[in-house]
């Protein structure tokens, strides 16, 4: 095998156009382009530390034929459907991602999931934009391919031990995603992609011999002297299997409280709270791309900020989470009577807003354990929730502010043109938190003016509340085996169990569990 590695650095308007890539790898490798078989591109990710912002790419070109696991394989999904089942409870991306690999491994996936479809989604989701009507079972959060479908798509992941990230990425794109994500540095589908991928993956389950339900919620646990034999729905049928997959997302707090009506062991763990800043991507771009205009080439810029704050003697971290750059603020309340917001991107990112979360992390410490026991964060959230939801007057309009306004203690005058479509109310965001949060926030937001000028400033709003960060509980499991510490042939899995943060993450973690199934069923056949 003949093969020569590069790293070159371009222009973006040279490194984002495939066929001017091509042609400034073969140049760089200094061969012929008829002895060039194969070019493996790498990573690409843009550099914006020096007065031109450049763009990074790595590649490997085969001068013979490359072994075959470099090129982007075709995973196979062989017929189960008289196969042992497998209970799945929920259709997110670890639900998913663990019935496909429950196929390759002989298993077949019952896919259980509380909400609608991802086309009928659409319906419930203008309901929430237009009407103020949140739909308990089928809005941001629930539904198929779960919350990261509606809500921006990032496949950015820093948990690369947990699990094969690629592989994760090329069973994307063998699902329709473009082969864009297998070497950006930072991977994004877009929200208006991704609901015909999750319909191929859903597809691929079900000519498999597998399963996918919908309006499917489960209301009790089949146990067995604590072992799981299968759940109940809310129509009354009964599913029953080998075991159960719990992959609910980090939103389900009706499953939070039926694990812990029904003694199965739950724990509270330390999330984050806070609110989403939404500023105009030129401002971003500026700062970050030094110029007043990116062009048509270079993505639209985002940012990390983070920032340790100190109040009675606590030290808690502030900082940025899921930021979406050129994105849209979108209502994510699970239940009326609540307000909560979150981010979301196209694939084109060409929106004229940037907008991120900025939390503030909560520990156990913070919570009131005595009273609500291992669901004291879930109550935290609940209780924010509905602050924001009656402040702002009883819809899914948000209470938001002026940026610098809420550093200053000023009641904001008038808001800035938004993304959120429920519209905003200026209200004292500082009298919406308690007064150890708004006072982190306001320093937090200090500190980051600090480190990107203009941050601070009222060119841009702050809009609340940004609170499902990640769940406020964790289901304890085995680390070996990875079923529940407490009930056999129970997996809990992705976010919603405390093990993942984002669709990649959930991803290999629900492939983790499908193995760690397969490998207990055939031992035990």
């Amino acid at each position: 095998m003949r093969k020569k590695e590069l790293e070159i650095v371009l222009d973006p308007e040279v490194a984002f156009d495939a066929a001017q890539l091509e042609q400034e790898l073969i140049k760089s490798a200094q061969v012929q382009p008829d002895q060039v078989k194969y070019i493996h591109r790498l990573k690409r990710s843009i550099d914006a530390r020096g007065r031109q912002v450049l763009a990074r790419v790595r590649a490997d070109i085969y001068l013979d034929t490359p072994p075959t696991e470099v090129h982007s394989p075709v995973y196979k999904y062989p017929d189960v459907s008289d196969k042992k089942e497998v209970i799945i409870v929920g259709a997110g991306p670890a639900g998913l991602f663990a019935a496909l690999r429950c196929i390759e491994l002989g298993l077949k996936p019952i896919v259980l999931e509380r909400g609608k479809d991802v086309r009928s989604r659409r319906r419930d989701l203008a309901a929430i934009n237009k009407e103020h009507i949140v739909n308990p079972d089928s809005n941001y959060c629930f539904g198929e391919g779960g919350a990261g479908t509606y809500s921006d798509g990032k496949l950015y992941t820093r948990s690369k031990k947990r699990g094969d990230l690629q592989r994760i990425l090329q069973i994307f794109v063998q699902h329709g995603a473009t082969p864009d994500i297998l070497f950006d540095a930072h991977p994004h589908i877009g929200t208006n992609k991704l609901p015909k991928i999750i319909e191929a993956i859903r597809e691929t389950v079900r000519a498999a011999g597998g399963e996918v339900l919908f309006d499917k919620r489960v209301t009790s646990f089949i146990l067995e002297n604590n072992v799981m034999k299968g759940v109940t729905t809310q129509d009354g049928q009964r599913y029953t299997g080998e075991s159960v997959i719990l992959a609910t997302g980090h939103s389900a707090r009706d499953m939070f409280e039926l694990l812990h009506q029904q003694g199965i062991t739950i724990e509270a763990k330390p999330f984050a709270m806070g609110v989403r800043v939404e500023h105009q991507q030129q401002f971003i771009d500026s700062v970050q791309y030094k110029c007043e205009d990116r062009g048509p080439y270079l993505p639209a810029s985002s940012y990390s900020l983070v920032q340790q704050t100190v109040y009675n003697n606590k030290q808690r971290g502030i900082f940025s989470f899921c930021m979406c750059p050129g994105g849209f603020i979108v209502p994510s309340a699970t239940a009326p009577g609540e307000v909560v917001v979150n981010g979301m991107s196209p694939s084109r990112r060409d929106s004229k807003f940037a907008n991120s979360g900025i939390v503030v992390a909560i520990e156990l410490e913070d919570m009131e354990l005595e009273k609500y026991g291992p669901l004291a964060g879930l109550h935290m959230q609940q209780e924010l929730e509905r602050k924001a939801c009656e402040m702002a007057g009883g819809t899914q309009a948000a209470p938001a502010q002026l940026l610098q306004d809420f550093t200053n203690k000023k009641v904001s005058k008038n808001l800035l043109e938004t993304s959120y479509q429920p519209g905003l109310v200026a209200v004292d965001m500082n009298k919406l938190f308690s007064e150890d949060m708004a006072y982190r926030l306001r320093e937090g937001f200090k500190a980051f003016g600090n480190k990107m000028r203009g941050f601070l400033s009222n060119e841009a709003q702050i809009i609340g509340v940004e609170s499902r960060t990640s769940s406020p509980v964790r289901i304890p499991r085995n680390k070996e085996t990875l079923e529940h510490i407490q009930v056999s042939n129970l997996y809990p899995c992705g976010e919603g169990a405390g093990y993942a943060g984002g669709i990649v993450s959930a991803a290999m973690d629900g492939e983790r569990c499908a193995e760690m199934v397969a490998i207990k069923v055939n031992q035990a056949s």
